[in-house]
């Protein structure tokens, strides 16, 4: 017997089976549910439709669902293939994503996420959006947090003061959002501008471009990236992967592509991903990847001054950075940002075999960021 809302009742045993496109239109409202943003059904079937690993895995499973006695969705995990390249070695990875149960089925998430790590074609599972609830479910299966990076803070910017207040007002569960945005605003004002956080533009010996889409750059980056640093795990990056990753954002316009040239070709650049919280009327833009081929951190900080300016501009909210390695975030101290606690460590993997597990276990093999995994889509 399981209780829920006061009231006892008898749940038999959900159906577990694979993921098929038909099942948008209900794994849709589950995750509203949750308050996951709402995506139409051509930016979730992207994930698979147009996904140049999926193509090349027929055998690959979307996903998971629990499916009642009534045949409603109640439980949820997405399987999205990754590649990923460690020197000449070509991985798959298996990114979850939407991991999501009814708390009359809660008992049965231990099922779903067994799904998930019991697959044969993936050498890495890579979960980047985990929560406090669901910490202990993959450290079960002995899911290792990734060993370097901040993963359980975040570094931000305020850049529209009034906006941010309004949402800060409207998280505590206050009335008059609008009448009192501005004098939130102004002591959120106030307070960074004492701790030296309130955005300027600065002064920049590097200037960088906006781009509206991905060029042959991209891939002129991505093979000299590999031949540079063929010790570290390194995402796909090429130009069709990058353009697969961020093609809704990107017609949305949701999505900033800041770049730094050396003449005609490319020697950094950084990816921003609009990834608001509709519950609060936050609207939030998000560094999701950063790539220097020299291996010059201090790059980050013209890249960030660019989408900070772009974000007072379009009214943004605030911009916000999480996973941060010790070198990105000793580069973008001067530009002095608050920062955050997260409610758990978000960044969970796991190597299927135990070379690659020895092996991924030394910091210096990885550079993660949010565009691995699920956080990037």
């Amino acid at each position: 017997m399981i209780t829920r809302n006061g009231i006892s009742s008898a749940v038999s045993e959900p159906k577990l089976r694979t993921v098929s496109f038909g099942d948008y239109e209900q794994i849709a409202a589950l995750g509203a549910r949750y308050g996951l943003p709402k995506e139409t059904y051509d930016e979730w079937a992207h994930l698979w439709a147009h996904n140049p690993v999926f193509r090349s895995l027929p055998e690959w499973p979307m996903g998971w669902v629990f499916e009642s006695q009534e045949n409603q969705i109640v439980g949820h995990v997405a399987n999205v293939p990754l590649a990923y390249w460690l020197g000449e070695q070509r991985l798959i990875a298996a990114a979850s994503r939407s991991v999501m149960v009814d708390p009359l089925y809660r008992s049965y998430s231990f099922q779903l996420l067994s799904q998930f790590f019991r697959q044969k074609q993936a050498d890495l599972f890579l979960a980047t959006t985990v929560n406090a609830q669901a910490t202990g479910l993959y450290e079960v299966f002995r899911a290792q947090r990734v060993p370097t990076g901040a993963w359980d803070r975040s570094a931000f910017w305020i850049t529209n003061y009034r906006g941010f207040g309004a949402s800060v007002w409207k998280m505590k569960a206050l009335p008059g959002k609008k009448l009192v945005s501005y004098p939130v605003g102004i002591s959120l004002w106030v307070r960074d501008a004492l701790h030296g956080r309130a955005f300027k533009a600065r002064k920049k010996s590097k200037e960088p471009e906006l781009c509206a889409s991905f060029d042959d750059r991209f891939q002129a980056f991505w093979q000299t990236l590999c031949a540079r640093y063929p010790g570290r795990l390194l995402a796909d990056r090429s130009r069709e992967s990058l353009e697969w990753h961020l093609k809704s954002a990107l017609a949305k316009k949701w999505a900033w592509i800041f770049t730094l040239s050396n003449g005609a070709e490319l020697s950094a650049y950084a990816l921003f991903v609009r990834q608001d919280n509709p519950t609060y009327g936050l609207v939030r833009m998000r560094l999701v990847d950063f790539q220097t081929l020299n291996g010059d951190s201090e790059l980050l900080r013209p890249l960030l001054c660019g989408a900070l300016e772009q974000c007072r501009r379009d009214r943004i909210h605030m911009l916000e950075a999480s996973g941060l390695t010790p070198e990105k975030h000793r580069a973008i101290e001067g530009l002095a940002p608050g920062e955050r606690t997260l409610d758990a460590w978000r960044y969970f993997y796991k190597a299927a075999q135990p070379a690659l597990a020895e092996r991924l276990k030394d910091p210096a093999v990885w550079d993660p960021s949010c565009l691995d995994g699920d956080a990037g889509f």
